[in-house]
C-alpha cells in the first residue's frame, strides 16, 4: 500500500517575476515595453496558441510513461514572451499540477515582498490547522526559510502557510493576468486533499464528491474564489495524520476516480503554464531584490542535472502524487535561447510517479533535441540573462 505521506512531498524547481516598474525606464526597457504592449493588445479573452507558430509533434514518449501524457518545449522570445518553435504533445489538455504550482506561490509571495505587503522577517509558528501532509517547517521560520522549503524540499505546510499569506486569490491572480482561462491556482495543498477525502463539508460531500469536484472546477471564478474559501476553513480544521489515513482510504477504494484529481487539484495545460514560465522569468516585474531572490530560491529546485542542454540560467518545479507526475522549468541554453519545458502525465499506470522522473526527462530532452528540426526564427534583442549568484 502507498502511503499519501510518502509521495506527496517530493519534486522541486523555480521560476519569477512580476509587471510593473517604479524606477525610471531606460530607451532600451521603454522599447521592450511597448513591444509587450502591442503584443498584448493583439491577444483574445483567454490566450491561445498561435498557429503560426513553428510546431513539431513531440516524439514518442520512453517506453514505460503510460497514461494520459502532455508536453510542450519550446524556445521563447524575451520581450513579446511569445514561443518562437516549439515541440508539443496534447498542449492544451488539462492536468493537475501537483507540487509544480508552488512555483506561483513563490511568485505572488515575491511580488508582495516587493509591494510591501509581506515583510520577509515575518516568522510563522506551525499549528494544527497549517500543518499538512509531510515533513513541516519548525516554529519561528521566517519567510525565507518557508520559501526554500516550499522549493527545495517541496514541504506543503510551508507552502500552505505562505499561499495563505499572500492570498488564494493573489496565486490564482498569477494566472488570471495572463488570461490562462484553463489554469487553476486557488487551493492549498492539505486544502485539496480535504477535498479528495470527502472532508469538505456541504460543497464537497463524499457521497457525491465527482459532480461537487465538476462544479467547483466549471463554476465563474468569484464562485471558485468562495467555495476554496469554505473548503480551507474546513481544511484547517482537519488533523493531517488523520487526513493522510482518509486520502489513503479513498484512493484505495473504488471512490476513487481520476477526475476528481482534476477537478479539485490546481491544474493547467502544458502550453498555459509554459506561458506562465515565460513571463515569470523574463517579464521585467521584480526590482533587483525580489528578482535575485526568487532566482537563489528558485535554484534550489530540482531538474538541472537532468537536461542535457547545458544552462545558464535554470529553474523549475516538479510534483508527483497518486498516478501524477509534473515536471516543469526554465534554462537559457549556451546559444542564448530562452526554454521553456512543461511535462504533465496524469492517470498513470504507475501508483508511485517518482522512479518515473528520469524517463519524464529523456522525453523533455528529446523534445528540445527536435527543436533543433525547426529552423530558428530571430528573437527580439534583449539583454542576455546572467547567473544569479550563489545562495
Amino acid at each position: 500500500m502507498i502511503k499519501s505521506a510518502l509521495w506527496l512531498a517530493t519534486g522541486a524547481l523555480l521560476i519569477g517575476s512580476a509587471w510593473f516598474l517604479t524606477r525610471p525606464l531606460s530607451p532600451h526597457a521603454a522599447s521592450v515595453q511597448a513591444q509587450r504592449a502591442e503584443a498584448e493588445a493583439a491577444e483574445p479573452a483567454c490566450l491561445r496558441r498561435d498557429p503560426a507558430t513553428p510546431t513539431l509533434e513531440a516524439p514518442e514518449p520512453p517506453a514505460g510513461l503510460g497514461g494520459r501524457l502532455g508536453l510542450y518545449v519550446a524556445v521563447f522570445d524575451p520581450v513579446t514572451l511569445r514561443p518562437l518553435r516549439a515541440v508539443v504533445q496534447d498542449p492544451d489538455g488539462q492536468y493537475p499540477l501537483a507540487s509544480s504550482y508552488k512555483q506561483a506561490v513563490l511568485y505572488a509571495l515575491m511580488e508582495q515582498v516587493q509591494s510591501g505587503k509581506v515583510e520577509l522577517s515575518e516568522r510563522f509558528d506551525v499549528s494544527e490547522a497549517d500543518r499538512s501532509l509531510g515533513a513541516y517547517p519548525y516554529d519561528g521560520s521566517n519567510v525565507v526559510t518557508l520559501a526554500e522549503r516550499m522549493i527545495h524540499n517541496s514541504d506543503n505546510t510551508a507552502t500552505d502557510i505562505l499561499h495563505r499569506r499572500v492570498g488564494l486569490e493573489a496565486v490564482q491572480d498569477v494566472a488570471d493576468r495572463l488570461k490562462l482561462c484553463h489554469t487553476r491556482l486557488l487551493l492549498p495543498t492539505k486544502t485539496w486533499w480535504t477535498a479528495q477525502a470527502g472532508w469538505g463539508g456541504p460543497d464537497f460531500p463524499q457521497e457525491d464528491l465527482l459532480h461537487a469536484a465538476e462544479r467547483y472546477a466549471t463554476a465563474p471564478r468569484e464562485q471558485q474564489l468562495a467555495l476554496a474559501r469554505r473548503l480551507d476553513e474546513r481544511a484547517r480544521e482537519s488533523n493531517a495524520d488523520r487526513l493522510s489515513r482518509a486520502l489513503d482510504r479513498y484512493f484505495e477504494s473504488d471512490r476513487y476516480d481520476p477526475r476528481i484529481d482534476l477537478n479539485t487539484q490546481n491544474a493547467s495545460t502544458p502550453f498555459e503554464f509554459a506561458q506562465l514560465i515565460a513571463h515569470e522569468f523574463l517579464a521585467p516585474g521584480l526590482e533587483e531584490p525580489q528578482r535575485q531572490l526568487f532566482n537563489r530560491i528558485m535554484r534550489l529546485g530540482f531538474g538541472q542535472q537532468l537536461l542535457e542542454e547545458k544552462s545558464l540560467v535554470f529553474g523549475g518545479k516538479g510534483g508527483n502524487g497518486w498516478r501524477i507526475l509534473t515536471m516543469t522549468g526554465y534554462y537559457q541554453n549556451a546559444r542564448g535561447e530562452h526554454v521553456v519545458y512543461v511535462f504533465m502525465n496524469h492517470e498513470s499506470p504507475q501508483v508511485y510517479t517518482l522512479p518515473e522522473t528520469r524517463r519524464a526527462f529523456r522525453w523533455i530532452n528529446a523534445a528540445a533535441r527536435r527543436l533543433a528540426e525547426i529552423p530558428p526564427v530571430q528573437q527580439s534583442p534583449a539583454p542576455p540573462l546572467s547567473a544569479p549568484d550563489a545562495p
